[in-house]
C-alpha cells in the first residue's frame, strides 16, 4: 500500500492530515521556529538547523530569519544561495534552488495546490508539483512562484512578479502573469 507521505512525493492526491505528515510539519515547524529565533552573528547554529531541517545546503549559503516551510525535507539548495527576509517555500514536492541564487525579501514558492473541482477540493485531499529554479537566478521581493515552474539559469524575476509559467534561461519577466520583457545580454 502506498504512504500518503509516498503520494504527496509523487504528486498525486494525498491526505495531508495523515499522522506521519503532521508530525513532519510541526518538525520543521519546531525546526524553523528555533532558526527565527537564532542571533544574528550565530551562524553556526543557523547553519546547524538548516542542515537539518533542507534536504540539501550548499556552502555559504544564508537564509534571513524570519522563513516558514512546509516540510523542509523537500528543499535543496545550491551554494551560495540567498534568501532575504520572510521568504515562505510549500515543499510537499521537491524544490530545488542552484547554486548562485538569490531570493528577495517576501519571496513565495509554492509546490502545493488543490484539486480545481470544489467538491474534491472541499473532501480536503491536495497535492504537488515540483519547483526547479536554475544556476544564477535572483527572484525579486514579494514574487510568487507557483507549483510546477522551471525557472531557467540566469533568469530574473521581477519584483511582485506571479510566475505561473516556466522562464526560459537567460531572460527577465515581471508581472502578473510573469511575462518576459527582455532577454539579458
Amino acid at each position: 500500500m502506498v504512504s500518503e507521505k509516498e503520494k504527496m512525493l509523487n504528486g498525486d492526491l494525498y491526505d495531508a492530515m495523515d499522522p506521519q505528515l503532521v508530525a513532519e510539519r510541526d518538525r520543521a515547524s519546531e525546526l524553523t521556529r528555533r532558526y527565527n529565533r537564532t542571533a544574528p552573528d550565530d551562524d553556526e547554529t543557523r547553519r546547524r538547523i538548516l542542515e537539518e531541517l533542507f534536504g540539501s545546503l550548499g556552502d555559504e549559503c544564508r537564509v534571513e530569519p524570519p522563513f516558514r516551510c512546509d516540510y523542509g525535507y523537500n528543499v535543496r539548495v545550491g551554494e551560495n544561495f540567498y534568501a532575504n527576509f520572510d521568504c515562505v517555500v510549500l515543499d510537499v514536492c521537491p524544490v530545488e534552488i542552484g547554486r548562485n541564487c538569490q531570493l528577495g525579501p517576501g519571496v513565495h514558492v509554492y509546490t502545493a495546490t488543490h484539486p480545481l473541482n470544489a467538491a474534491e477540493r472541499a473532501a480536503g485531499p491536495e497535492y504537488g508539483e515540483p519547483v526547479t529554479i536554475g544556476d544564477d537566478v535572483w527572484v525579486g521581493g514579494k514574487a510568487v512562484v507557483n507549483p510546477g515552474v522551471t525557472i531557467g539559469d540566469e533568469a530574473v524575476v521581477g519584483s511582485g512578479a506571479v510566475v505561473t509559467e516556466d522562464v526560459p534561461a537567460g531572460v527577465v519577466v515581471q508581472g502578473d502573469p510573469a511575462t518576459v520583457v527582455k532577454e539579458i545580454e
